[in-house]
């Protein structure tokens, strides 16, 4: 796709992921941090819309209760907030799932979401798909989003590990993967970014790991 129309979603930076017990551990989230503002920074220079999206569930929930401290936007997040920002709340993953968002979006003529945000496994992840499905193409910057430790009944999996998976799993087929200096130069440039496939991904993976 060439020249893009592209929306910047920035995905529940909120206390919760550097406060409580959802905290972001890699990519280090204060880095993290540091490459989401810069996004929205680059953002409002080209003219791009923003959405900026918090979770939010009832008072009295052990996460993310509307009015607590890790409900809130990050500071740095929400000092960027503009009068043209649109502004969401949701219950689910993905962005789109009982909101306008994709109303919005249509409405704004955009063909493209970059996803930054947390957290990579769970509502970056989510939105991605749901893009799909939409008619949207996606973008995720990696550096830009961040995962946490896992563990369950089925195993346990490292931060580091989960975000570098999703990042191969999200670039073979359903987003864009680039860094946020990538995606900066994408946007001055207006081109789109360069995007892998299921069958090309299935045959390297194949070939890297033969024999």
């Amino acid at each position: 796709m060439s020249n893009p129309r592209r929306a910047l979603i920035v995905v529940d930076v909120q206390q919760e992921y550097f406060d409580g017990p959802l905290q972001v551990q890699h990519p280090p989230r204060e880095e993290s941090l540091a490459r989401i503002t810069r996004a929205m920074d680059v953002a409002v220079e080209h003219d791009l819309p923003v959405v900026v999206v918090q979770h939010e569930y009832p008072e009295g929930a052990p996460v993310f209760a509307v009015g607590s401290p890790g409900w809130q936007l990050h500071p740095e997040v929400e000092e960027r907030l503009a009068p043209t920002t649109k502004r969401a709340t949701k219950v689910n993953g993905s962005v789109f799932a009982g909101t306008d968002v994709a109303e919005w979006l249509q409405g704004q003529g955009v063909d493209t979401v970059t996803i930054v945000g947390f957290m990579t496994n769970n509502c970056d992840l989510a939105t991605a798909v749901e893009a799909e499905g939409l008619g949207l193409a996606a973008e995720v910057l990696s550096d830009a989003s961040g995962a946490i430790h896992l563990a369950n009944e089925q195993g346990k999996v490292s931060a580091e590990v989960l975000h570098e998976t999703l990042m191969v799993l999200l670039h073979s087929n359903f987003a864009a993967v680039a860094t946020t200096d990538a995606w900066a130069e994408a946007v001055r440039s207006g081109d789109a970014l360069p995007k892998n496939d299921l069958g090309t991904s299935a045959t390297q993976g194949r070939a890297a790991f033969a024999g």
